[in-house]
């Protein structure tokens, strides 16, 4: 509440916890809280305009392929079961931390919208990054979408000052779907001597 004081809008992205760096089965309840907590401070806080929550593809991407739109958008979400299954836990965590968002977001009339952001091609990239969890499904799918760090900003930014601006935005400005990319993106990722794609998940859909 003191932090947002005076302030016009919030631009929320989560980070793991220090103590808690990696995903598991028990971050869905840190990230559920920290979502719950800044949207209940922005409903008290009279000057918050907009919210800008950064979440992920992956509450878009993940569910079964039998039930599968052929066509993903803004309108679909991962299917929680599917990815409590398959241990999915970041796709689990951002969509319960979003729908959460959202739930709050709407019942206290806070003006909200969120950027479902593409593996982000920071410097600091690596394999161990929990968005690569499934990268060979995502690939097969045509859904391995990455994006890069100005472009995510920007679009922050343009989604803020557009008044007409609702509802959730898909970013990306790339998509890994032949061979000659995803050996680009292994090189980025592995030592010369490990390169290869992120091995599969043995999905049964």
């Amino acid at each position: 509440m003191d932090a947002l004081k005076g302030c016009c809008g919030l631009f929320y992205s989560f980070e793991p916890p220090s103590d808690q760096p990696t995903y598991d089965e028990f971050m869905a309840d840190v990230e559920v809280r920290a979502a719950h907590n800044v949207l209940e401070a922005c409903a008290q806080t009279n000057t918050i305009d907009k919210v800008v929550f950064t979440s992920s593809a992956t509450t878009v991407i993940w569910s079964d392929s039998n039930s599968k739109a052929p066509d993903l958008d803004e309108r679909n979400w991962s299917d929680l079961n599917f990815c409590r299954k398959f241990k999915l836990w970041q796709a689990l965590s951002k969509t319960l931390a979003e729908k959460t968002a959202w739930a709050l977001a709407m019942d206290r009339g806070v003006n909200m919208v969120t950027v479902n952001g593409g593996l982000l091609m920071s410097p600091d990239l690596t394999i161990a990054n929990p968005y690569l969890k499934g990268a060979a499904e995502m690939y097969e799918d045509g859904v391995f979408v990455t994006v890069d760090l100005r472009f995510i900003v920007d679009t922050h930014i343009h989604v803020f000052e557009d008044i007409a601006s609702y509802g959730r935005y898909l970013c990306f400005n790339h998509v890994i779907n032949c061979n000659e990319d995803a050996v680009k993106l292994a090189n980025k990722l592995l030592p010369p001597s490990q390169s290869s794609l992120p091995q599969r998940l043995v999905l049964t859909r």
